[in-house]
């Protein structure tokens, strides 16, 4: 299930044994943390609420506390979080998990116990003996892709419950502000309440000030820039990055990322996909595929292949080289502007 579908029905339903959130959407866990709580009467929660952060603690410390009784209530509640062990990933730091124990759990859960998987991760490794036991188990709570209507659906609940007004217009360029962002959505919500905690009406006019753009939103503007060959504001958009904190490293590898989107895009769409088509074929999120659609209608295939290698090329040399990386990005600007990269 959804986050929206998790919301609108969890308080009709008996718990289930096991739940599996996963996702890397702060809001939400957040929200879904606290949903769980509210199972648990105040008054119980220091005895029957566990929380256990797998980088630092075995899981078969947070399972013993799953088998215990509830102590003078009905349930307990075991909050399990960033279970790395469901991914590929490795821990910085060595914690010794029985994951036989865990699928054992799965395989047996103690029915007055509500385990729950927080997993800030976009998946789980699928290959994993301990991840398909989980999964078999558990209900699954998939936060990573809200759709753009969720996103919109849910901006409207957040402001109708302040008691704000809204236009759809305006919902639309915060969506388009954030990449659909959740956490930054609502970051930049909470300054608007206070920006219009007089007239109760957010107006789009503020929506560029207050609200902060993703790093995505950013790189798909410097993706335009660059392909209009606008040397000074690609300069100026890729210098604020570096100021924001951005590594250069990452700054081209959502260039890369979005360059390869928009190829994929230009592609498919002389295939005949729509936009619907695309989306599910490529496994990105439908708002990603609209911007996509709109920048290959305007640029050029091979502009788009050009700027593409262009931007490999300057990986490999800020992985090898210890040249300054805005003077490297400039030289790569210039040499696209000027038509003097090798393709």
């Amino acid at each position: 299930m959804n986050y929206l579908e998790f919301s609108q029905t969890f308080d009709q339903t008996q718990p289930a044994p096991i739940y599996l959130v996963l996702g890397d959407q702060d809001y939400l866990i957040d929200n879904i943390r606290s949903q769980f709580l509210k199972l648990i009467p105040a008054e119980e929660r220091e005895m029957n609420v566990g929380i256990y952060d797998m980088e630092e603690t075995p899981i078969s410390v947070a399972l013993d506390d799953a088998r215990s009784i509830p102590f003078f209530g009905e349930r307990r509640l075991i909050l399990i979080k960033r279970p790395y062990f469901l991914t590929g990933q490795k821990s910085r730091v060595k914690v010794d998990h029985d994951l036989n124990d865990l699928i054992s759990y799965a395989e047996n859960p103690e029915p007055s116990s509500i385990v729950v998987f927080l997993a800030p991760y976009e998946k789980t490794d699928s290959r994993k003996k301990v991840v398909k036991s989980l999964k078999k188990a558990a209900e699954l709570i998939d936060i990573n892709r809200p759709s753009e209507s969720q996103i919109r659906q849910l901006i409207m609940t957040i402001v109708k419950e302040k008691g704000y007004q809204i236009q759809s217009t305006t919902v639309n360029q915060i969506i388009e502000q954030t990449g659909g962002n959740l956490t930054l959505i609502v970051n930049g919500l909470t300054k608007l309440f206070l920006y219009y905690q007089d007239t109760k009406k957010i107006e789009a006019t503020t929506i560029d000030s207050l609200v902060s753009k993703s790093i995505e939103q950013n790189v798909f503007d410097l993706v335009n820039i660059v392909l209009k060959r606008r040397v000074t504001e690609a300069i100026e958009l890729y210098k604020t990055l570096l100021l924001n904190g951005e590594e250069p490293l990452k700054i081209n590898a959502v260039l890369i990322q979005q360059f390869r989107l928009l190829l994929q895009v230009a592609i498919l769409k002389g295939h005949g996909y729509s936009q619907g088509n695309l989306a599910a074929s490529l496994k990105v999120h439908p708002y990603r595929i609209k911007l996509a659609l709109q920048s290959v209608n305007q640029f050029e295939y091979e502009d788009l292949r050009t700027a593409y290698l262009g931007l490999v090329e300057l990986e490999q040399k800020l992985k090898s080289t210890k040249e300054d990386p805005e003077f490297m990005f400039e030289r790569f600007l210039l040499n696209f502007v000027n038509n003097q990269i090798k393709v």
